[in-house]
């Protein structure tokens, strides 16, 4: 192992590949290069969102790591995994895929009209599993698990409730970085069952079980189950920025701040 030791990042935008040049997709770009420059081993992975273009970012999938199959709901779905290079920052991007979640549609989050996709709450699921079992293929243990965005969300759960005593995760310290966007249709009163996998109790759920899930009571649930939170916008929703607060978890504001050692620092000091 690296003397600072392995960082996961598990990304839902990063810049070039979303083709909109936002602050958070570049920070989800920028990160993974900065902690391998200064001694950290990375892995970052993100959706492979149908509006991603295969041939122009040279994106191929991996044979080895692709087969799996993810059950939600008693119904099997095909994780594929494919990878991508960006040369410059020498790192690769592992992306999570499935030819129903991603590959066929051609948006991210919602449809040629503008509406959410109607199963955003399993392709959240899937995400999340996908990056689960790709680690524990890849035989890869990190110290810390770095989640940004709404679509990986479910990791501090599942990392926490159920894959806490797997020699993977066992001593992971999960980071999850709050950021402005939200979706704006609840996940059905079903979504704990539909997230439910062997491990996970109830009472891990309570909070959302039989109700509506919009994006507040979400991260609500990630806040519970994360080890230290990142700010890294002053456009949070404010209910979900004081929930985290009185948390009491280890906070960085980073927004507030351009300087990229701020979170090797915040990091360093969870290890």
């Amino acid at each position: 192992m690296n003397e600072s030791g392995k960082i996961l990042f598990v990304s839902q935008e990063i810049f070039p590949y979303l083709t909109e040049e936002t602050p958070i997709r570049v920070l989800n770009r920028q990160m993974p290069e900065f902690f391998q420059a200064n001694g950290f081993e990375t892995r970052t992975f993100m959706p492979k969102f149908g509006a991603i273009n295969e041939r122009r970012n040279q994106l191929h999938e991996v044979i080895r790591l692709s087969g799996m199959n993810l059950v939600i709901e008693d119904t099997d779905h095909s994780l594929l995994i494919k990878v991508a290079s960006i040369p410059a920052a020498r790192i690769q991007i592992y992306f999570i895929d499935n030819d129903d979640y991603f590959l066929r549609r051609k948006g991210t989050y919602v449809d040629e009209k503008g509406k959410e996709y109607a199963d955003n709450d399993e392709r959240t699921i899937f995400f999340a599993r996908g990056v689960i079992e790709t680690i524990k293929k890849l035989r890869w243990t990190p110290n810390i698990v770095y989640c940004s965005g709404w679509m990986a969300a479910l990791m501090p759960l599942y990392l926490k409730k159920v894959y806490n005593k797997t020699a993977f995760f066992a001593n992971a310290k999960i980071v999850l970085a709050l950021d402005e966007m939200e979706y704006a249709n609840p996940f059905g009163t079903h979504f704990s069952d539909k997230l439910h996998i062997d491990g996970l109790l109830s009472n891990d759920m309570r909070s959302i079980a039989g109700f509506p899930v919009g994006y507040e009571e979400l991260m609500r649930l990630a806040v519970d189950n994360a080890d230290a939170i990142v700010v890294t916008s002053e456009h949070i929703n404010q209910r979900v920025l004081n929930y985290a607060e009185q948390s009491g978890k280890p906070m960085l504001n980073s927004w507030q701040s351009d300087d990229m050692h701020q979170y090797l620092d915040f990091c360093k000091t969870l290890l």
